[in-house]
C-alpha cells in the first residue's frame, strides 16, 4: 500500500511537471509572438503576422483576421486568412463581409468561445466549398480605445474545443496586436507626411524656379498618385467665364477617356468637389449620383476621391484620383493630408504667377524707358543731323556729292522710321510668342534652321517690318520661311545662305538665296506649291530662279493690304 500511494504521487508530481513545463513552453511561446509582431512596422505585414502566430499558439487549424470598415462600422474592410488554400479560397468567392458569427463578435467586441459554430444563434452556415468548421475562439483587437478588427480561430487541432488557457492566451496577443498595429500606423502617417512634405516642396520649387505651369499639374498629379497609390489621376481646371471644369491632365487607367472632357459641376465628381470646398470620397464612383456627366468612363475604377485646389482667390482646380474596382477605399489617415497638399499646391501656383506678372511689369516698365531714351535722344539728334545735312546740300556744287549727301538724308529718314518701328513695339503691354514683333520671329526661325542647315544664314531685314505688317500676312511670312530653309537644308547641298525681309511701299518681300546645285529638274519641288498657294491667298506671287553667280533665290511678295 505504501508503494502504491508513493507511485500515485509520483505520477501526480510528473502531471505537475508536464503542466508546467507545458506551461512555461506556452508563456515562452506567446512573448515570441508578442516580439514577433512587435518588430515589424509595415501594417499589412503586421496584420500577417498576428495572425499566423495566433494559429500557432493555440495550434487551430484556420484562422482569420478582420479589419472592421472606418466608414460602415457593421462590415469588415479586409479580412486576411491562414490554412486555407488560395484554390480553395477562388472556389469559395468573396471574402466575408462581417455576417453570421464574425458580425457577433462585430456587434459584440468581447471573447466568443464555442464548441459548435452551427449552434450559435447568429450562425447561418458556410458557402459552397468552404472546408467544415466546428470549435470557434474569437477576441478583438483594440487599439487605445476602438476596436480595430478581430481575430478568428476554428478547428482545435486533437481537441474537442478551445479552452480557458487558449482564450487567455489568444487574448493576450490581442493586446499586443493593438500595440503592434499602432505603431505601424503611427510610423505610417510619419512617412506618409514626410513623404507629402517633400512633393509640396518640389511642387513649389519647380514653380517659383520658372518651371512650365503644365509640367508641374503632371509633377501634382504624379506625386499625389504615387503617394496615395491610386490607379488614375485626373486634374481638372475651371473654364473662364463658365461654372465648367476642363481636365487639363489625366493619367493612369482609362486616362485617354478624360484628356480634354468639358464637363459642368452639376453631375461631375469634381465638380461636386469644388461645389463642397473640400475633400469628399466614393466607395465606387462608377455607381456615384455624383458622376454622371460625360461619357462612360469608370468602369475599370472603384475607389474614388477628389478635393478642390482652393486659394484665397477661388479655386483654381480640382484633382481626382481613383483605384481599381475591388481595391481598398481610401481611408481619412491617408486621405487626410490631400487637402493640405492641394491647398500649399495651389498656393505655389498663385505666387508663381504673381511673381510672372511682378516680373513683367518690370520688363515692360524697363521697355518703356528704353522707348523713352530713343524717342528724346537717338531719334532727336538723327532728326537734326539730315536737317543739317539737307541745308547743306545747296552749298555742294559737284552733282556727285549732291546726290550723295541727299541719299544720307533719306537713309536718315528711313532709319527715324525703323527706329519709330522699334519704339512702338517695345511699348507694346502684349507679350507671349502670338504677339511677338515679326523681327524677333524672323530671327527665331532662322536661328532654329542652324543645327540643320549646318551654318548660319546671313539675314538682312529693312522697313518698317513690326508696325506695317499685319498679323495674317506675318504668320504667313513666318511659315514661308520656314519651309523655305527647309528646302534648302533637304536639297540645296549649299554653305552659305541669305535671308532678306523689306517693307517698302505697301509690299513685304522676302528673299532666301543659297549657293547650292541650283534648280534641278524633278528636284526641290516639295513645298513650293505650298508656298505659292500662300502668296496667291494674299494676291502676291512666288518667283524661283538661279542667279548669275549659281545656286538659288526664292523670293515671295505680297501686298501688305492683303492682311
Amino acid at each position: 500500500m505504501p508503494r502504491l500511494r508513493l507511485d500515485e504521487l509520483l505520477e501526480e508530481l510528473q502531471v505537475r511537471i508536464n503542466a508546467v513545463r507545458g506551461t512555461r513552453d506556452r508563456v515562452h511561446s506567446l512573448l515570441e509572438a508578442v516580439l514577433s509582431v512587435g518588430r515589424e512596422l509595415d501594417l499589412p505585414q503586421v496584420l500577417r503576422r498576428i495572425v499566423e502566430a495566433a494559429v500557432v499558439l493555440v495550434d487551430a487549424e484556420y484562422g482569420a483576421l478582420g479589419v472592421i470598415d472606418e466608414e460602415q462600422a457593421e462590415r469588415l474592410s479586409q479580412f486576411l486568412t491562414v490554412g486555407v488554400a488560395e484554390e480553395q479560397i477562388a472556389a469559395i468567392g468573396p471574402l466575408p463581409s462581417g455576417h453570421g458569427i464574425l458580425g457577433e463578435l462585430i456587434r459584440h467586441p468581447e471573447p466568443l468561445r464555442l464548441e459548435e459554430l452551427s449552434e450559435h444563434p447568429a450562425s447561418y452556415g458556410f458557402p459552397a466549398n468552404h472546408p467544415p468548421m466546428h470549435s470557434f475562439l474569437g477576441v478583438p483587437i483594440r487599439v487605445r480605445d476602438e476596436v480595430f478588427g478581430n481575430i478568428y480561430l476554428t478547428e482545435k487541432r486533437g481537441s474537442e474545443g478551445f479552452d480557458g488557457e487558449d482564450e487567455t492566451v489568444l487574448s493576450t496577443l490581442a493586446v499586443a496586436a493593438g500595440v503592434a498595429i499602432e505603431n505601424a500606423r503611427l510610423y505610417e502617417e510619419a512617412r506618409s507626411r514626410q513623404r507629402w512634405l517633400e512633393a509640396n516642396a518640389e511642387i513649389t520649387g519647380s514653380l517659383l524656379s520658372g518651371t512650365e505651369e503644365t509640367q508641374v499639374l503632371e509633377l501634382i498629379v504624379d506625386r499625389a498618385r504615387g503617394i496615395l497609390a491610386a490607379d488614375l489621376g485626373v486634374l481638372a481646371v475651371p473654364v473662364q467665364g463658365s461654372g465648367d471644369l476642363q481636365v487639363a491632365l489625366a493619367s493612369g487607367i482609362d486616362a485617354e477617356a478624360h484628356r480634354g472632357l468639358v464637363l459642368p459641376s452639376e453631375g461631375s465628381f469634381a465638380g461636386a468637389a469644388m461645389a463642397a470646398g473640400e475633400l469628399i470620397t466614393s466607395s465606387a464612383i462608377g455607381k456615384d449620383s455624383r458622376a454622371t456627366a460625360g461619357p462612360p468612363r469608370w468602369a475599370a475604377l472603384g475607389p474614388a476621391l477628389a478635393v478642390p485646389m482652393v486659394t484665397g482667390g477661388g479655386v483654381r482646380g480640382v484633382l481626382v484620383l481613383a483605384r481599381a474596382e475591388g481595391a481598398a477605399v481610401f481611408t481619412q489617415a491617408e486621405s487626410a493630408p490631400l487637402l493640405g497638399f492641394a491647398g500649399q499646391a495651389a498656393l505655389a501656383m498663385e505666387l508663381a504667377e504673381r511673381r510672372r506678372a511682378t516680373e513683367q511689369i518690370a520688363l515692360l516698365e524697363d521697355r518703356d524707358r528704353i522707348a523713352r531714351d530713343l524717342h528724346d535722344l537717338a531719334i532727336q539728334r538723327l532728326f537734326a543731323t539730315g536737317m543739317t545735312l539737307q541745308s547743306a546740300v545747296r552749298f555742294v556744287q559737284h552733282p556727285e556729292a549732291n546726290e550723295r549727301l541727299l541719299r544720307a538724308v533719306d537713309d536718315l529718314d528711313e532709319t527715324i522710321k525703323i527706329i519709330r518701328s522699334t519704339i512702338f513695339g517695345l511699348q507694346s503691354h502684349e507679350t507671349g510668342p502670338a504677339v511677338q514683333g515679326l523681327r524677333v520671329c524672323v530671327a527665331g526661325t532662322v536661328e532654329e534652321a542652324v543645327p540643320v542647315l549646318g551654318f548660319t544664314p546671313a539675314l538682312r531685314l529693312e522697313g518698317l517690318i513690326d508696325t506695317d505688317v499685319p498679323g495674317p500676312v506675318r504668320e504667313h511670312v513666318v511659315a514661308v520661311l520656314g519651309e523655305a530653309l527647309a528646302n534648302v537644308a533637304r536639297h540645296a547641298r549649299a554653305t552659305a545662305a541669305e535671308v532678306s525681309l523689306v517693307v517698302r511701299s505697301g509690299t513685304l518681300t522676302l528673299t532666301v538665296a543659297d549657293n547650292g546645285v541650283g534648280v534641278t529638274e524633278g528636284g526641290r519641288r516639295s513645298g513650293l506649291r505650298n508656298l505659292a498657294e500662300r502668296a496667291g491667298q494674299l494676291g502676291g506671287e512666288l518667283t524661283l530662279d538661279t542667279p548669275p553667280d549659281g545656286g538659288t533665290r526664292l523670293v515671295w511678295r505680297v501686298p501688305l493690304n492683303a492682311g
